[in-house]
């Protein structure tokens, strides 16, 4: 089935500007990324609140947020633009990043304006397409942007429609190495290719890397496990806390 540009009533075009208008105003600035896994003590709504006002507070410029539990107590408790994502798996598809138009769909009923889906070429659960659940990002008056992970998926991410891409899964799938920085090899190619916005995710510990990101072209960087995630910041300072085990000779 050949793809078919969406068309739009004149109040959807309009609240479709206004999304464009959030999305611009990320620019410069730092998104704070308030998820926990299952396992992690932090895990729930109403602990994602008050990260999401702190993260405010201390002057983020938007958040990111899973699940549609979570963004309605962020609602609650921020008032900064939210990029919504809805991580669910599926036995047919490794793609978890709201992988469907149903799990779209939920997230644009909450109200927000800019839905994060994984834009990679991987197949998605029920053989579903990139470019159909843009479109339907779209006819709700929001914005689709797209987590890559490597420099192939970016022309076919365009092609689907995605208003803004990132470097979100570099690492994370088997066709990107894991590394254990930010990506910004993939950052200057995207930047330099890109006809879209290019924002920067993925492994940024220090203000510097996101300084870094920002005068490489990102439009915007989003942190989160180096702010939100004290679990995972106390396993670094102990991992390089504890001495090597001296060689046996």
């Amino acid at each position: 089935m050949p793809d078919r540009p969406t068309t739009f009533s004149g109040m959807a075009s309009r609240k479709l500007r206004d999304a464009r208008a959030i999305l611009a105003g990320l620019s410069g600035g730092l998104v704070v990324s308030c998820q926990a896994r299952p396992g992690n003590p932090l895990e729930g709504a109403e602990i994602m609140s008050l990260m999401a006002r702190a993260a405010e507070m201390g002057g983020a410029r938007g958040l990111r947020v899973n699940g549609v539990r979570d963004i309605a107590a962020v609602q609650r408790a921020s008032t900064l633009p939210i990029i919504g994502i809805n991580r669910m798996e599926h036995r047919d598809s490794r793609v978890t990043i709201t992988p469907t138009v149903a799990s779209a769909m939920a997230l644009v009923e909450t109200g927000i304006r800019i839905v994060a889906l994984d834009a990679t070429r991987r197949p998605r659960p029920g053989g579903e397409r990139l470019v159909d659940i843009v479109a339907a990002i779209h006819a709700n008056a929001a914005l689709a942007l797209g987590d890559l992970a490597t420099i192939d998926d970016l022309a076919p991410a365009v092609r689907a429609g995605v208003d803004a891409v990132g470097t979100t899964l570099s690492g994370y799938t088997a066709t990107s190495p894991a590394q254990a920085g930010p990506d910004f090899s993939l950052l200057a190619e995207m930047v330099k290719r890109s006809a879209v916005p290019v924002f920067a995710e993925g492994r940024f510990w220090t203000p510097g890397e996101v300084t870094r990101a920002l005068e490489s072209g990102a439009a915007f960087v989003v942190v989160g496990t180096a702010i939100t995630n004290p679990m995972a910041i106390t396993s670094r300072f102990v991992a390089a806390m504890t001495p090597a085990v001296p060689d046996e000779r």
